[in-house]
């Protein structure tokens, strides 16, 4: 089987996993506007508070599938157990923190003007989300081991199998019935616990019964905090975690920003960030894959090989982002429609797609890269071309042109300018990106060490 084969069969199993998984938000997002406005606004800021802690702290444990693919790569399945062990200490901390965040949103909630009225059902919307945050965490554990191992198949069964629960889960919860009242957005959060408890109860039971894990000797004692390699871990991961956290919060904080103009304009912003959500999992999907199997052959010490997967991957997300960005170009207007019936939002979220179709490009080439740069352990440049790109001129520029009266929308109080200003930081950012991934191959093969 050629590379490009297994890339993409891995990459294509990952991602009808991660669409699955995006189809829980679709979900959530299509019963709050079919129950009200109000419901769709409070789950658009709300989950944007929860996707931003919770990604942040997914990254700092996803950022962990180089370091089992390379001991895969160099058949040390008994590391890849006590790593494992290891890692748990990891999620312990990474779930704390989150909990932390998510129950006290009130001064983010203050400090972005979020209207009043909805400050109430957001709270609550997150203290439930809380309680499914341990879980969530648990399960990512899973995935990237899984993913690591080239075994995605094993997670995508398990995140199908919840889409399943979850989209009854979440009218029934929304709209009541059968003795339960109605809920609105409160209602999606519920379900989301419910799913993600039925996730990690799988997980653990394939864990403990598939002979394929064996090897990796999983289920022994669990040993004292190993230091030196947390801080490893650490290293990799933290870098890692807040770079996504930066790539996702400069969209969700858009979100909040964006939610003082009004239910009209949060509403159509949600639909075109859900549609983004949605395309952005192809090149994530392609980026795990091309991460593990480039760390893979770094750890069987086939360096040119790795080399050779990175830019064969590179190529294959550039083509799958221009024809995506195509068919949301066409099908921008029945897609709007679909998720909104209300024609004033149907419309604005239009508008939008057409930007969010022109940014495609730059968000699918600098995720690849980010994806692959971690598997050289290239972490720390990419965290500061983020938080000066996509939190400076994205974020930061396109509140300027929304709010200081700069640009073609002054005195409008629309999303548009905070797409556009993201847009060319995605642009920006992916040229740089693009820029560091091939310095840093050079280097390799030049036998020196790899960019810090």
């Amino acid at each position: 089987m050629s590379e490009r084969t297994t890339v993409l069969r891995h990459a294509a199993t990952v991602l009808a996993g991660q669409l699955a998984v995006m189809a829980y938000g679709i979900t959530d997002t299509i019963v709050a506007g079919r129950h009200a406005q109000a419901s769709l606004a409070a789950l658009s800021v709300g989950s944007s508070i929860f996707i931003s802690v919770y990604v942040a702290l997914m990254g700092v444990l996803q950022a962990l599938l180089p370091v089992w693919a390379e001991q895969r790569g160099a058949r040390d399945s008994a590391a890849i157990g006590r790593s494992l062990r290891q890692a748990l200490y990891l999620c312990l901390g990474a779930g704390l923190l989150g909990v932390t965040l998510l129950l006290s949103p009130g001064p983010l909630l203050r400090w972005t003007e979020v209207p009043p009225a909805l400050q109430g059902e957001v709270e609550r919307y997150l203290a439930v989300l809380a309680l499914a945050l341990a879980p969530a965490l648990l399960f990512r554990v899973y995935c990237t081991l899984n993913q690591a191992l080239g075994y995605p198949q094993l997670v995508t069964w398990l995140q199908v199998a919840g889409l399943a629960a979850k989209v009854p889960l979440s009218i029934w919860f929304t709209f009541g019935g059968a003795g339960l009242p109605a809920q609105g957005a409160v209602g999606c959060a519920w379900a989301t616990l419910v799913v993600n408890t039925l996730l990690l109860a799988l997980a653990l039971y394939l864990l403990r019964t598939q002979s394929l894990y064996q090897p990796l000797a999983l289920w022994q004692r669990l040993e004292r905090p190993d230091v030196a390699q947390l801080a490893a871990f650490l290293r990799l991961g933290l870098p890692a975690g807040l770079s996504i956290m930066v790539e996702v919060t400069s969209f969700t904080l858009m979100a909040l920003f964006i939610a003082r103009q009004g239910l009209l304009a949060t509403a159509s912003h949600q639909i075109a960030a859900n549609i983004t959500a949605v395309l952005y999992m192809v090149p994530l999907s392609l980026g795990i894959a091309a991460s593990a199997r480039v760390s893979y052959w770094r750890g069987a010490g086939d360096e040119a090989r790795a080399a050779a997967v990175a830019w064969m991957s590179f190529r294959l997300a550039a083509l799958m982002a221009l024809a995506l960005a195509a068919l949301l170009f066409i099908a921008r207007k029945p897609l709007a429609g679909l998720y909104s019936s209300d024609p004033a939002v149907a419309a604005l979220a239009a508008a939008l797609l057409l930007w969010v179709a022109a940014s495609h490009l730059g968000d699918a080439l600098q995720t690849l890269c980010a994806f692959v740069l971690r598997s050289y352990r290239v972490t720390l440049a990419p965290l500061l071309i983020y938080c000066s790109l996509l939190w400076g001129a994205g974020l930061a520029g396109g509140y300027s042109l929304a709010y200081q009266d700069w640009g073609p929308w002054r005195g409008q109080l629309l999303p548009t300018p905070f797409w556009v200003a993201n847009g060319l930081a995605l642009a920006v950012t992916a040229a740089l990106f693009t820029a560091l991934l091939a310095r840093t191959l050079r280097r390799q093969r030049a036998g020196a060490a790899p960019a810090a």
